[in-house]
C-alpha cells in the first residue's frame, strides 16, 4: 500500500473542511433572551431565543496544523484536519463543491440550520445570512449530570454559552462564559488560535441580551451586584449582557442530595 495515501487524504480533507464542517467557526451569541430555572429538587428548564453568530477562523483552526508538503517524507507526523462536524455530517455538499467556496459556505450554513431543527430542544433554527442563525431552543430535565448549551458530541471545539456543573452531593454551579467578553474569543477555546482579531471584535460588539435565573433552592453565591429579587416562585437574578460585560454570570446553589 502507498504510504503516502493517508497524507494525501488528510490534505484533501483539510481542503474540504471549510465546506463540510464548522471546524473553522466559533459560535457566539448575538442579540438574545435566555433563562434558566433550577428547582431545589434538581429539575430544571433552560431557554435560549435569539441570534447565534458563526465567526470564521483561520486555516490553523480548520486543519489542526500545517501539513507537510513533502510526499516522500518518512517518519513525519501528518497533521490531520480538525473536523468539527456540528450538524452537517449527514448533508450532501456536492453542489457546494461544484459551485465554489462562497456558495458552499451558504449551503453549509443552511444545512446546519436544517440539521439543528432535528435535534432535541431546537424548536426552530433558521439561517439568516451573513453567518447568523436565529435560534429558539427550550429543554427541561433533571440535574443528575452536567448540562451545556450549545453542545454537540461531534464538536471538537466547544465554548459553551451556559454550563451547569454538579459539585459534590448537594451543590450546583452555574456559569455562562459565552455571555461575557472576558473570555478572549480571538484565541478560541483550548488555545485554538486562528480567528482574526477583526472577527473577534465583531463578535464582541454583537453581544446583547439578558440572562435570567430563577430558583427556589438556596443561593450560596452569585455575582450580580444588585442581588436576587424575591418572587412567588422563589428568587430571581437578572444579568444584563452587553459588549461591556467582562464577568461571566455565575451562581452556586444548594439543592437536594
Amino acid at each position: 500500500m502507498d504510504r503516502r495515501f493517508p497524507a494525501k487524504l488528510y490534505r484533501t480533507l483539510g481542503a474540504l473542511a471549510g465546506l463540510l464542517a464548522l471546524s473553522a467557526c466559533l459560535v457566539t451569541p448575538g442579540t438574545f433572551e435566555s433563562s434558566l430555572d433550577i428547582r431545589a429538587d434538581r429539575s430544571f428548564a433552560f431557554t435560549y431565543k435569539g441570534e447565534i453568530l458563526a465567526s470564521e477562523m483561520g486555516k490553523t483552526g480548520m486543519t489542526g496544523g500545517a501539513p507537510s508538503t513533502d510526499d516522500d517524507s518518512e517518519g513525519e507526523t501528518e497533521a490531520a484536519p480538525t473536523l468539527m462536524q456540528i450538524a452537517a455530517r449527514d448533508e450532501d455538499f456536492s453542489d457546494a463543491l461544484a459551485d465554489g467556496a462562497d456558495k458552499g459556505d451558504e449551503a453549509q450554513m443552511q444545512a446546519i440550520a436544517a440539521a439543528l431543527t432535528k435535534e432535541k430542544g431546537f424548536r426552530s433554527a433558521r439561517y439568516m445570512g451573513n453567518r447568523k442563525f436565529e435560534i429558539d431552543y427550550a429543554i427541561t430535565g433533571k440535574l443528575t449530570h452536567a448540562f451545556l448549551f450549545p453542545f454537540n458530541i461531534d464538536a471538537q471545539i466547544i465554548l459553551p454559552f451556559v454550563a451547569v456543573e454538579l459539585r459534590g452531593d448537594d451543590r450546583v454551579r452555574v456559569k455562562a462564559p459565552g455571555f461575557a467578553n472576558g473570555f478572549d474569543k480571538s484565541q478560541g477555546p483550548a488555545g485554538m488560535g486562528g480567528m482574526g482579531s477583526g472577527a473577534g471584535d465583531e463578535a464582541a460588539k454583537a453581544l446583547n441580551g439578558r440572562f435570567t435565573m430563577t430558583t427556589d433552592a438556596e443561593i450560596m453565591s452569585q455575582n450580580q451586584e444588585e442581588g436576587a429579587q424575591t418572587t412567588p416562585q422563589g428568587k430571581r437574578i437578572v444579568w444584563a449582557i452587553s459588549p461591556l460585560t467582562s464577568d461571566a454570570p455565575a451562581a452556586t446553589l444548594r439543592v437536594q442530595p
